[in-house]
């Protein structure tokens, strides 16, 4: 029987290298192969494959904005284990932990190009 194993954003970006530096040494990602326009990074069982937009496309439009929602154990020790490079990001790009009224503890951080990226995890109760 067919099993599904991972699934994996492709997100449209401005600038490639500037993207893959901020998913690399901001958020800790690794980057597992680059070139042409194409970027897939990895950290833990997550992926995200960043794509060179293309010229004229303005990313922080709110008709082009995406986000993506990465579940996470533990999301307060990854946002403590983040805090010190999260702090140097300009004022209004992270949201720090705060629990959802539907059940999950999460935090907030925008990207280069107004990309959100959520992490969270279940309420523990």
């Amino acid at each position: 029987m067919a099993r599904l194993a991972q699934i994996t954003p492709l997100v449209p970006v401005s600038d490639l290298n500037r993207s893959v530096n901020f998913f690399v040494n901001t958020l800790g990602f690794q980057a597992g192969f680059q070139a042409d326009g194409y970027a897939y990074l990895t950290r833990d069982c997550v992926a995200i494959r960043l794509l060179q937009a293309g010229e004229g496309v303005d990313l922080r439009d709110p008709e082009y904005q995406q986000s993506c929602y990465i579940d996470v154990e533990g999301v307060d020790d990854l946002y403590q284990g983040l805090k010190q490079k999260l702090d140097k990001l300009a004022k209004g790009r992270v949201k720090m932990p705060f629990d959802q009224p539907y059940g999950q503890r999460e935090f907030h951080v925008l990207d280069e190009d107004a990309l959100l990226i959520m992490f969270g995890e279940p309420i523990s109760r």
